[in-house]
């Protein structure tokens, strides 16, 4: 396992977006995630095994768990203002609603966690407005 990180401070992020179920399955396993946080607000996708039902499925016949956190959701993503303008949003958003940060920490701790959602390029996707916050709480991030 390449990633030889200590599982109390290291949480991974991982973005769906051009692979295979197999090829996703395969990124969580190689890495030794064993819960997925979904951070989408709606755990729906047109590429086929991405939708809430079929991945949880998929994930907990690969041994991990499955955990759908609507509420770490970016109500700005259908917004046609730029990927700076829709982060900036979603960032005061969160500084409105700080329970989400606590939920989220509370759903990676003690778990080799991967935050969750379509966007490959993590600095393309409010995961990384996520992990920053939840890297004030000493954690350390590695985008798969």
């Amino acid at each position: 396992m390449p990633y030889n990180l200590d599982m109390a401070s290291v949480t991974f992020t991982i973005g769906y977006a051009g692979r295979s179920v197999e090829d996703f399955l395969a990124r969580l396993k190689e890495a030794g995630v064993d819960r997925v946080v979904d951070v989408r607000e709606l755990p729906l996708s047109r590429r086929k095994g991405f939708s809430k039902t079929a991945l949880s499925a998929a994930l907990a016949a690969n041994n991990i768990e499955y955990v759908h956190l609507r509420q770490a959701g970016n109500p700005y993503r259908d917004q046609k203002d730029d990927i700076t303008t829709c982060l900036a949003l979603y960032s005061k958003h969160l500084d409105q609603h700080p329970e989400v940060i606590d939920t989220l920490d509370a759903a990676v701790t003690g778990h080799r966690a991967a935050l969750l959602c379509f966007e490959h390029a993590a600095d393309e996707c409010h995961r990384s407005v996520l992990s920053n916050r939840l890297q004030a709480r000493k954690r350390t991030f590695v985008h798969l």
